[in-house]
């Protein structure tokens, strides 16, 4: 059942797509991370593994390898706001996209490591990161919705 909600686009309840999307966003989101990661450890000489994603004993600002790993984060949720204006393409949703890719990353997270994350760190980090993806987000698919409608000025063929 297709309805017209006062917008230029027909929306429906579609659990499929949402799937599809939660699905392609933590994929794409995960190895774009693993990317950052490995790039900055291949510059920094340093080795990276699983645990500079999901150890959050990893996020600290102590030493280098620390802040390598958040300024990977804080990159990532970057990417991950243009990810969201690729693949879900709402102002509206661009929050509930944000707040499930960090759900899911806390509930990995909580069983690599075998308890809930009680950092600090850990835990401003992800909130800064959910509210800048979210955030820029919004504002591509805001500056995307609120295109002008291409209208032809061109003479009517079908009268």
């Amino acid at each position: 059942m297709k309805k017209l909600t006062g917008s230029f686009r027909y929306t429906q309840w579609d659990p499929w797509l949402i799937i599809a999307q939660i699905i392609s966003v933590q994929c794409i989101m995960y190895v774009t991370l693993g990317l950052i990661l490995a790039v900055l450890g291949h510059v920094a000489s340093d080795n990276r593994t699983l645990d500079h994603i999901f150890e959050y004993h990893e996020i600290q600002v102590r030493d280098f390898g620390g802040k390598m790993v958040i300024s990977a984060f804080v990159l990532n949720a970057l990417i991950g706001a243009v990810i969201l204006w690729f693949i879900v393409e709402r102002t509206k949703q661009c929050l509930d996209f944000s707040c499930t890719w960090h759900m899911i990353h806390l509930i990995i997270c909580w069983f690599y490591n075998g308890h809930f994350p009680t950092t600090f760190s850990w835990w401003a980090l992800n909130v800064a990161c959910v509210t800048l993806m979210c955030v820029c987000a919004e504002f591509l698919c805001l500056k995307s919705e609120l295109q002008a409608i291409p209208l032809s000025l061109g003479p009517k063929t079908d009268l």
